[in-house]
Formats: C-alpha cells, structure tokens, sequence
C-alpha cells in the first residue's frame, strides 16, 4: 500500500523537533503516503531550503509541512519559495512554551499563505492529516484510505465512559 515516492515533505528547524513531527509522519504511513523528513533551518541552512524547495516539486513533492519553535520562520520562508501548499506546525521549544512560535507561523502577510495548526503532535497529526485530504483530492485510494481512517477513528469512541 506504500508509495515509493515521496509525495509530502515534513521539514524541521532542529533535529530535536523530529519527537513532534513523526506524528505526521506516522499519520502519512498509516495513510500509505511516502513521505521524506529533513532537518532544514530557516536561519542556520538557509542555502540547504533553497536548494531542495528548487527540486521539490520535480522530485514529487506536492505538500510540505513545516514544525519549528522559537522565531518559527520555517513555513513562512519555505512558503516564500514556492507555490505548493504548506502546512506549518509550531513547537513549544521556547520559554514560551510554542506561543511565538504559533505567533510567528499564523501572522503571514497577505500574498503568502501558510495553513497553521496547533501547537505540538496534535497539530503535526493534524498536518499529516490535512496534507492527505489534499493528495485525495486528486487521488481516490488516498480518499478512500483517509475516509476509512475517519470510520475507523470515530467507531473507536465508546459510547459510554465505563
């Protein structure tokens, strides 16, 4: 059921991110939607973004997700840099525990749009899950893999707490 290619890029400003962002990178594989993790600073290797968002969409990408703390500049350069869709995932790496990072990652100006979700594995999840609604818009075994995970999800809640 695996894809071969990737076809969602998850890109972190530190390696110490990676705890948060395998959660879209977990929700893509339950998905079976391949998907290639680099750890990319906005601020420390800015060349090495430039250089892969120049091959991103020939190599197959067709979304990518961005977690980052602190400044959380990621998603908005990466966003800069291309016209795919990208989904950006603060961390709670700061004293501040994510709020700049949410911050940061929310307030784009007008023209350079950059889908944000919460704050840690719940909105990297989420990211993972967003980017697969995406890819099933034009891809009807990702719709149906996404449709049945929601089924799946939903007859998992008990009906009674005890």
């Amino acid at each position: 059921m695996a894809e071969q290619r990737p076809r969602v890029a998850i890109l972190m400003g530190s390696r110490n991110d990676w705890e948060i962002m395998q959660a879209a990178e977990k929700v893509l594989e339950e998905l079976g939607i391949a998907s290639d993790a680099r750890v990319i600073s906005a601020h420390r290797t800015p060349d090495r973004l430039t250089r892969y968002m120049e091959s991103a969409e020939t190599d197959g990408i067709e979304v990518v997700i961005c977690g980052a703390g602190h400044a959380a500049h990621l998603a908005g350069v990466t966003a800069a840099q291309t016209t795919l869709p990208v989904l950006g995932v603060p961390i709670g790496s700061s004293d501040l525990q994510g709020l700049d990072a949410l911050l940061a990652t929310v307030q784009m100006p007008g023209g350079i749009p950059v889908a944000t979700f919460a704050i840690g594995k719940s909105g990297a999840k989420n990211a993972g899950l967003f980017a697969a609604a995406i890819l099933a818009g034009r891809d009807p075994e990702i719709h149906e893999r996404l449709r049945a995970f929601r089924v799946a999800q939903s007859a998992a809640v008990p009906e009674r707490p005890d």
